[in-house]
């Protein structure tokens, strides 16, 4: 046990460095042929250095791009070190990028309980595989309201694709599937927040009186403001500082990573290009639907 784990949290909230799609590749591959990930999630923890207190690095999903395992190991290398240097302890999580097998092997359970100064870090699966859109499933949310029912602090929940509705065309045909469900589950158990990623923007929602986080991307920035129908993203890269006090709603903090390439155009996806891919990965019920 370390001094810092013997603080009570009305001496000093938990603190959470909250990073989330990554989009690592186990070799030399530039996301969408221009992000260099590796070298974006290099920039981001340089970002986050000085800042004192972390007792949490939490990643909440699309870790890699390519599913492979190299690029699982390429994360950890660059992810821990950095963590044990701040006696953090490091929470992964599944995203729709992520594949199971290559996950586990490298970075242990996707799901499960870790408990960091009395504050319960509870995390989900919500991948769907071969899909986009996501889905937390029954056994799961059973698990989590025995977990919540047992806690006596403080807990969160991690899971990739966030209870709240998304604002991009494409986003939305990739939502969570049954947020209800999930949100009712962590407002009857006192969940203290929600942390997730995949829309690649910062936000905060309440939702059944739950708040639930968004941690910017760190391979791109999903742009709030492109025209309507269309899906654009940009460079960009940013993480969350969240601080979990003993009661009450934790205190966000948004802080952006920049490089002198910052909100350079990745991709604008046309109408029916984000019909397109909404379609194909999107649940099984737009398949017929031609809307995006």
């Amino acid at each position: 046990m370390t001094d810092r784990d013997a603080l009570n949290l009305t001496e000093r909230p938990l603190r959470v460095l909250h990073l989330s799609d990554t989009h690592i590749y186990g070799d030399e591959s530039l996301h969408y042929g221009i992000v260099d990930t590796v070298a974006a999630l290099a920039r981001t923890l340089d970002r986050a250095e000085p800042i004192e207190n972390i007792d949490v690095v939490v990643l909440s999903g699309d870790l890699s791009d390519d599913m492979s395992t190299g690029s699982y190991e390429r994360l950890r290398d660059i992810v821990e070190p950095w963590a044990a240097r701040h006696e953090a302890v490091v929470v992964y999580a599944m995203g729709n990028h992520d594949r199971a097998a290559e996950f586990e092997r490298v970075l242990g359970p996707r799901t499960g309980a870790t408990e960091v100064r009395g504050v319960r870090i509870l995390r989900l699966d919500s991948a769907v595989p071969e899909a986009g859109y996501g889905h937390v499933d029954d056994e799961q949310l059973h698990w989590l309201r025995r977990e919540l029912d047992a806690a006596s602090g403080p807990s969160l929940v991690v899971v990739h694709h966030p209870p709240t509705p998304a604002y991009g065309p494409l986003l939305k045909a990739l939502e969570l599937q049954n947020p209800r469900e999930l949100l009712a589950v962590c407002a009857a158990g006192g969940a203290t927040a929600v942390l997730s990623g995949h829309y690649h923007h910062s936000l905060v929602s309440r939702e059944n009186g739950v708040p639930v986080i968004v941690a910017p991307g760190i391979a791109n920035t999903s742009d709030a403001c492109a025209p309507a129908g269309h899906e654009r993203a940009t460079i960009g890269s940013g993480f969350a500082i969240i601080d979990v006090p003993a009661a009450g709603s934790p205190v966000v903090t948004f802080i952006a990573a920049p490089s002198e390439r910052d909100g350079a155009e990745i991709f604008n996806l046309e109408p029916a290009d984000v019909d397109r891919i909404g379609r194909a990965a999107g649940p099984p019920s737009r398949a017929g639907t031609g809307s995006a």
